[in-house]
């Protein structure tokens, strides 16, 4: 028995019984509010990269412990993975379910190489003794870079439920409103890291 049923026999009154629409692009403006919050927080950890980012305290400075070899690598990575999932939002006007989640599982290995190299690095420079807590420099990079990490990290989780949904359910119109806010936040990331690989690493290893 549906929703509206089990109310009706219930004695509930007529408005109770009526069920709302899922308002659409109420979905998509909420998600994009949430976006410019998340922008905020960014901001904030890159002007505290650009006061912070000179102050070594005696500690190693960027160009000794940035790795830009990796840094190559871990772009490619996430470029290539915003790429793939671009691909599997095409799929959608065709409703190619199966390329679709094919696609989708490419750009989410590519995200997970991605982190995976990031905590190679964090490894690394922490075993040099370049860890969070040597200076204020490093402290500001491992806040900013390792925030962005973890945003990543979530989107994957993100993308293994979304992508257990389709496969038991489809592409019906909760999943592919679900797709299209997954869409923006991954490639929100790719624009953040784009400041983040200019800036902290490029800059970083020139002052």
């Amino acid at each position: 028995m549906s929703t509206m049923a089990n109310q009706a026999a219930r004695g509930l009154p007529a408005f109770y019984c009526r069920e709302e629409p899922h308002a659409h692009n109420g979905t998509l403006l909420g998600f994009w509010i949430y976006l410019m919050s998340d922008c905020f927080i960014f901001a904030s950890l890159f002007v505290s990269n650009a006061v912070l980012g000179t102050r070594y305290a005696g500690g190693p400075t960027g160009a000794q412990v940035l790795d830009l070899t990796g840094l190559a690598w871990n772009t490619a990575l996430l470029l290539l993975s915003s790429v793939t999932f671009g691909f599997a939002m095409l799929q959608i006007r065709q409703g190619n379910k199966r390329a679709m989640l094919g696609w989708l599982t490419v750009a989410g290995l590519l995200a997970a190489g991605f982190v995976g190299l990031e905590i190679h690095e964090f490894a690394d420079m922490i075993a040099m003794g370049a860890g969070p807590g040597r200076s204020a420099f490093l402290s500001s990079f491992f806040a900013l870079v390792g925030t962005h990490g973890l945003h990543v990290s979530v989107g994957i989780l993100w993308l293994i439920v979304l992508m257990t949904q389709l496969g038991r359910h489809g592409l019906n119109s909760a999943n592919i409103r679900r797709l299209q806010c997954l869409s923006m936040f991954w490639h929100f990331l790719d624009l953040i890291w784009v400041g983040v690989f200019s800036y902290v690493y490029l800059v970083g290893v020139l002052r």
